[in-house]
């Protein structure tokens, strides 16, 4: 039996206007619990980090789960973008294994699938829980003129499976890595995440309001933040959007 067979609540609706959004409303009324999952077959208006929007193409991942803040491990509280990237990514694995040498983590947690966005996360806090919503272009990808970059769809690498099998999957890594992280800490996570993610050297710009630095991934800070390579020395960078760069460009 996995360990999301016993860990989760799943909770399957037709239509959402946002899973997120509903995991909110339930833990806002008091009846949030840690293990609660929502999955919706359509979303109408899901959300996106940095206030973007979720676009839904049809037959794609809309999931969102309720977590007890207090589980996070002792030594990064900044983990939690770790954990559900690292759940999030071996679900999908798990769900098409030809995707392997094609699937990628960008920090902090983006999946991309060569080089172009897959899926995404949205993290929130609410009182004593963590919201984590996950969604993935599973069958289609949005119209590319509706996107502000090249985004692609796991069906580019074989058969997917139906979304809530996709979704189990991706609750039972969730389960593993969450565990990993309270028992093991924050450096197995760490180190199981580098294995994910774009290889030492990519050419990365990060973007933050007026800020915009170019340099090359050298992996990450014992917390979590990202180690970039400049031209005058390594810094480290606690937030911005991460943009890859063709090399040579």
């Amino acid at each position: 039996m996995s360990r999301a067979d016993h860990f989760w609540q799943l909770s399957c609706f037709d239509e959402l206007p946002s899973t997120s959004d509903y995991c909110l409303d339930v833990c806002r009324a008091g009846h949030g619990a840690a293990g609660q999952a929502v999955l919706a077959y359509r979303q109408t208006k899901g959300r996106g980090s940095r206030g973007r929007n979720w676009l839904d193409a049809g037959q794609g991942l809309a999931l969102s789960v309720v977590l007890d803040a207090s589980h996070a491990g002792s030594d990064a509280l900044g983990g939690w973008p770790f954990v559900a990237s690292l759940g999030f990514y071996d679900g999908l694995l798990r769900a098409v294994p030809a995707a392997s040498s094609r699937l990628m983590i960008k920090w902090p947690n983006d999946i991309l699938l060569d080089g172009q966005k897959m899926g995404g996360i949205l993290i929130e806090r609410e009182g004593d829980f963590v919201l984590i919503g996950l969604g993935a272009n599973l069958v289609s990808a949005p119209q590319q003129s509706m996107v502000e970059r090249p985004v692609a769809c796991l069906a580019q690498c074989g058969c997917v499976p139906d979304v809530k099998t996709v979704a189990q999957h991706v609750l039972d890594g969730l389960a593993w890595w969450q565990l990993e992280w309270q028992q093991k800490g924050f450096a197995s996570v760490r180190s199981a995440w580098l294995e994910g993610a774009q290889p030492l050297g990519t050419p990365l710009v990060v973007k933050g309001g007026t800020t915009y630095e170019e340099g090359h991934f050298a992996g990450l800070a014992e917390d979590g933040r990202l180690l970039l390579s400049m031209e005058n020395g390594m810094k480290t960078i606690a937030t911005g959007d991460i943009l890859l760069m063709e090399k040579g460009a």
